[in-house]
């Protein structure tokens, strides 16, 4: 998708804020500083407009991006980060499985692992959940640029093997830095959308 007009619609806490222009949706879901924003940024094509933190934990509302009036970009809350309470942990849990499961216009999930270790028992948690509600889903390896090329094939069989990603699942390695797998991404939202 060529990109020209994105704009930060609303942060969501529950479904009574959530846009009711009834654009497709894409979420995206991973662990805190897994790079949800990067993979925005990248996607279209700003620096900085999706707000990337070297702390993790940033993320504590469901951030809509409307991009082109056509689709919403949805960075969900990253999980798995030590220093929210547990009630805070626990609210971010309840909103996101509300909006997984309930949003109609929801149409698919990335779900961002780090490329260069292996998935997280969170990680694994948020796959079979998607999974659970038939979500079609779209497992992102970010940070790739930082694992070297003859590495990637073992990175890949890691991450599928840890998740036990089925035939229902697609899979794309990814790097900000060098934008690798941009163009397939946006070619799995836009079969989606």
């Amino acid at each position: 998708m060529k990109v020209n007009n994105v704009s930060m619609n609303l942060s969501a806490v529950s479904s009574a804020q959530y846009p009711d222009d009834g654009y497709p949706e894409i979420a995206l879901a991973g662990r805190s500083n897994v790079g949800k924003s990067s993979l925005i940024n990248t996607l279209i094509n700003r620096n900085a407009f999706a707000r990337t933190s070297s702390k993790p934990g940033k993320t504590q509302t469901l951030n809509f991006y409307n991009i082109e009036d056509q689709l919403y970009l949805v960075d969900v809350p990253g999980y798995g980060y030590a220093k929210v309470s547990k009630k805070q942990r626990e609210e971010f849990g309840v909103m996101i499985e509300e909006y997984l499961t309930t949003r109609k216009p929801l149409k698919g999930v990335i779900i961002l692992v780090d490329g260069r270790h292996e998935p997280s028992e969170d990680d694994i948690s948020m796959y079979e959940f998607v999974r659970y509600y038939n979500i079609p889903v779209l497992i992102v390896a970010t940070k790739m640029d930082k694992v070297k090329g003859n590495q990637w094939n073992k990175s890949e069989s890691i991450i599928r093997k840890t998740l036990e990603i089925d035939d229902q699942t697609d899979f794309q390695i990814f790097s900000s830095e060098t934008k690798y797998g941009k163009d397939e991404v946006w070619k799995w939202i836009e079969e989606h959308m």
